[in-house]
């Protein structure tokens, strides 16, 4: 069975400007699937943020490419779940953005 919001799911998961696609998709017709892998997302948008951010601080090089890395493996994880109907992700994480973030609904 799929889920409604699925597209709206996949659609946040490819690129930033996909985000802001499905969040404004989402407010027209809201969808709790789609809203969570939103949510998902963006924590994960601002994790990437950080890992760049921490990769121009000369002491922080190596600590900020192990945390886009795992950023990167953790957007891949998610994304593999919004396309298998699944709302998981990250464990502990994703909760965390999903409380975090209740603006995005």
């Amino acid at each position: 069975m799929v889920p409604q919001g699925k597209s709206k799911a996949i659609i946040a998961y490819i690129t930033i400007v996909g985000l802001f696609i499905a969040i404004s998709m989402n407010k027209d017709e809201p969808h709790e699937f789609a809203s969570w892998h939103i949510k998902n997302m963006f924590g994960l948008t601002l994790m990437f943020f950080v890992s760049v951010a921490m990769s121009y601080q000369q002491y922080l090089i190596w600590f900020g490419a192990v945390f886009f890395y795992g950023s990167l493996l953790f957007w891949t994880i998610s994304l593999i779940m919004a396309l298998l109907n699944r709302k998981a992700g990250i464990p502990w994480l994703s909760d965390k953005f999903a409380d975090w973030f209740k603006f995005l609904n």
